[in-house]
């Protein structure tokens, strides 16, 4: 596999896998924008040079867009292998990569959520012990961060006070998402609407800086929703899935 390693000086012309579209798409643009302020912060975007999803996005802990406290760590934003691309070691080629690069830059480990069991959008934890990585923290709704730690006294990642726990105050239907995702520009507008026609309360909040993201109440910043001030999934929803929640 040959991979291609995307910055502001190619990002126009490249495709960002997670969204197979022409760059006049909104998903594609909103990803891209998000993209090109990230990669002063340090983030790397590594993707396989054929069309579809096969990529990683990394970049110090310190500028990560989630609440954590895991100075002189990486953070894995997305580690994503799917369709034909599984099962052909492509994932475990991106890890080390990152791995390679991470230790260049004189880091102490790798740290990245995810959870017992697999979840949508979320790293498969099978994987990441296989790869070497453990539990550091944990927090209430069951969101693990893994760490993978280069040195023997490297100090452990974990979870700032206000994603620990997570629960809000307001009622109704809240969503908390960042445009790291490119399918948000799309749906969220359409969850939205179908609140609307609905009669459901609903309020969509878009963290549009790591210093809100990282002072969210939530450790997954993506797409974190809340019904009533609780925690409910980081799965993104469309018009179909939302309304199949609404019927529960």
């Amino acid at each position: 596999m040959e991979y291609i390693k995307v910055t502001n000086e190619n990002i126009d012309k490249e495709h960002i896998c997670c969204a197979i579209s022409n760059n006049n798409d909104i998903q594609v643009s909103s990803k891209k924008e998000w993209l090109k302020e990230q990669f002063r912060e340090g983030l790397v975007f590594l993707k396989s040079a054929e069309r579809g999803k096969c990529f990683i996005e990394y970049l110090p802990a310190e500028n990560a867009w989630n609440p954590i406290s895991a100075d002189g760590y990486m953070y894995i934003d997305c580690l994503w292998v799917a369709g034909s691309f599984k099962g052909h070691g492509y994932g475990a080629d991106l890890l080390d990569a990152c791995m390679e690069d991470s230790k260049s830059k004189g880091k102490k480990g790798l740290c990245i959520l995810s959870s017992e069991k697999k979840k949508p959008f979320l790293s498969d934890p099978k994987f990441l012990q296989y790869k070497g990585f453990k539990v550091c923290d944990e927090a209430d709704n069951g969101i693990q961060l893994w760490y993978l730690p280069f040195v023997a006294d490297a100090p452990l990642p974990e979870f700032k006070e206000c994603a620990r726990h997570p629960h809000i105050e307001e009622k109704g239907y809240v969503l908390y998402y960042t445009s790291q995702c490119p399918f948000n520009a799309k749906y969220v507008p359409i969850v939205e609407e179908v609140a609307k026609e609905n009669g459901v309360s609903f309020r969509a909040i878009h963290l549009q800086s790591k210093e809100e993201a990282q002072n969210a109440p939530t450790p997954v910043t993506t797409y974190a929703l809340f019904y009533d001030g609780a925690y409910l999934t980081n799965e993104q929803m469309n018009d179909r899935k939302f309304l199949k929640l609404l019927s529960r």
